[in-house]
């Protein structure tokens, strides 16, 4: 059940595996053909999983607009992006790749998707009045498939987008998206909220992006980096991925979009024209319940138990001991073996979960910064200090 992203290839479509939660990116690097996608083991869940998301019963709000009221309202925001690249595809084909953006300054600061960008070495803007203009690749955030452009326009022109927050979404919230869809320009699209707290990787060592908001609004190849929308016209995510159990290249009620409030957390870097860098502490995780601490034996029923520790990462050098001897043993186990540590407190602070550990890491350190582990070991507690370092391209 592969994902795709939502940029478009011009010469061809191109597949980037992803991991975690079978899924894969539809890039607008169309030069390498497909690549296989792949699934984590059961056994051995990233330690970037999703945060836990709860919904309460869906209502549309009083100040609800309508479909085209937001249309009119955010569609001069909304612009696609063409890319060009220096290497040249099969056939003698200029390479390039289109998707879409939203502005989010009137000086020209667009927001897309890393993928939608990358390795590009020319980039067109067009503008919903048919204008366009040449852009420069800005901040990014690899980490979230982020990315700011800047177009070449005179200062105050354009027409910047609301952005809300993603926090009091709910299941069953209505939004729409506006993108370019198979160079579709400004085309419309409505749906619901389907679920929250979604976490993808792309590819089995990339850092899995957290709290994704998964949509049944559809968006196809083309959309990637446009807006989805609340139903007060403020954008709540940025269109990214969507499911793709056929291979095809068409929407089947399933896409995610990067969650807004995961965008501001990086929007101040990525404006300085800065790489935002995350934390790596270089391990994959279970959440210990009753059932697992009885399973292998454990000391505690609760905390987060270590199924393996990454060669060469902060977690190896600080003597943290997995379950499993190597992640090649990790990716062909089958049950999760004993003799891992339980990490019980981060920094003084108790963990339950994966997702507690994980969102900790990512909203408070960064790398260079060391972190205090409290884990249980063979039935003693012992203090653990480990430096986190850049999480590896």
């Amino acid at each position: 059940m592969p994902r795709k992203a939502l940029a478009l290839a011009v010469t061809a479509a191109v597949l980037l595996g992803a991991g975690i939660v079978v899924g894969m990116l539809l890039d607008n690097d169309s030069g390498d053909g497909g690549a296989t996608t792949t699934s984590a083991p059961a056994t051995a869940t990233a330690i970037e999983a999703p945060l836990s998301a709860t919904a309460g019963p869906a209502t549309i709000a009083a100040d609800c607009l309508t479909a085209a009221e937001i249309y009119e309202d955010l569609r001069p925001s909304v612009v696609e992006v063409v890319t060009q690249a220096a290497r040249v595809a099969p056939l003698g084909l200029p390479q390039g790749g289109q998707g879409s953006g939203v502005i989010i300054d009137a000086d020209g600061a667009i927001l897309t998707n890393e993928h939608v960008i990358d390795g590009a070495d020319a980039i067109e803007v067009r503008f919903a009045d048919g204008s366009t203009a040449e852009a420069e690749i800005a901040g990014r955030d690899p980490g979230n498939d982020l990315a700011i452009i800047r177009a070449d326009v005179p200062a105050g022109s354009l027409a910047a987008a609301p952005l809300g927050s993603s926090a009091s979404l709910r299941v069953g919230d209505p939004v729409l998206a506006i993108g370019n869809p198979f160079s579709l320009e400004g085309t419309l699209t409505q749906g619901i909220v389907s679920s929250l707290g979604r976490t993808f990787a792309v590819g089995g060592d990339t850092r899995p992006i957290r709290d994704m908001i998964q949509t049944d609004a559809p968006v196809n190849p083309g959309n990637s980096g446009g807006p989805l929308i609340n139903c007060r016209g403020e954008v709540i995510g940025i269109n990214t991925l969507l499911e793709n159990p056929t291979g095809d290249n068409v929407n089947v009620g399933i896409a995610f979009a990067v969650a807004i409030d995961t965008v501001r957390r990086s929007l101040p870097d990525m404006l300085a024209d800065a790489t935002v860098q995350h934390p790596w502490l270089g391990i994959g995780g279970r959440e210990v319940t009753p059932a697992l601490s009885n399973e292998l034996g454990l000391s505690t029923d609760r905390g987060v138990y270590i199924t393996v520790v990454a060669a060469d990462s902060p977690a190896e050098e600080a003597g943290l001991r997995g379950g499993f001897g190597s992640e090649t043993e990790a990716a062909q186990g089958t049950s999760i073996p004993p003799g891992g540590d339980v990490i019980i407190r981060v920094d003084g602070r108790p963990v339950e979960s994966v997702e507690e550990l994980a969102g900790y890491l990512d909203q408070n350190k960064a790398p260079g910064d060391t972190v205090e582990l409290l884990v249980s070991r063979d039935g003693e507690e012992l203090s653990v200090q480990a430096t986190l370092v850049e999480w590896p391209s």
